[in-house]
Parts: structure tokens; sequence; C-alpha cells
């Protein structure tokens, strides 16, 4: 059981960090200190469904984190 929860914690950790890149793109180095945000916009499409994505993946990686933790 434990091995399996150890396994899907890093099949969820790849699939953030894949996420959190993927939504990083196109905003420049700029961004990064504070730069280059001057203008609004809301998420549409494939922006808004990796968003989504990344939170409901954090959430589960937190869950399965914590039942690591009550196995062991």
């Amino acid at each position: 059981m434990r091995n399996s929860l150890m396994i899907a914690q890093i099949i969820l950790s790849i699939l953030i960090i894949g996420a959190v890149l993927l939504q990083a793109q196109g905003t420049g180095l700029g961004a990064t200190w504070g730069g280059g945000g001057e203008t609004y916009h809301t998420k549409r499409g494939v922006e808004k469904v990796v968003f989504i994505f990344t939170i409901v993946a954090v959430v589960i990686f937190t869950l399965v984190s914590i039942a690591v933790l009550a196995v062991g």
C-alpha cells in the first residue's frame, strides 16, 4: 500500500511540475520580478484547463502525502 502511494506521489509531482511550467510559458523573465503585469486578462481555453488541473493535482498530491504519513 505504501509503495503504491509513493509511486502515485512521484507521478503527481511530475505532472504538477509540467503543469506549472506550461503556465509560466510566455510570461517572460521580466514578470518574475514584478514587471510585465500591467494588463489583466482572464484565462480561457487550454490555459484555464491547465490552471484547474494544477489546482486539482496539488490537492490530490496533498491528500496522498497525508495518506503516506498515516500508513507509515
